[in-house]
């Protein structure tokens, strides 16, 4: 999976996480309010994992800039 494609299904579980949780405190559902807690702490590792994809990427790519140039 590409970093794009974390960081919007990252984004995509924030939100339906936080609505859930939302909807169970209305409701007084704690096990919807645990599964939107959940999912949206899923939703926060996604988009992490897309930003250190990222990061690797700009730094091989750093790193073969700086070899190509001492070529």
């Amino acid at each position: 999976m590409g970093s794009t494609t974390d960081k919007i299904k990252g984004n995509a579980n924030e939100a339906i996480g936080k609505a859930k949780q939302g909807i169970g405190e209305a409701t007084g559902s704690d096990r919807l309010q645990g599964e939107g807690a959940m999912q949206e702490a899923k939703g926060h590792v996604q988009k992490a994992v897309g930003d250190a994809k990222d990061a690797a990427k700009e730094a091989v790519d750093k790193a073969a800039a700086a070899a190509k140039r001492n070529l």
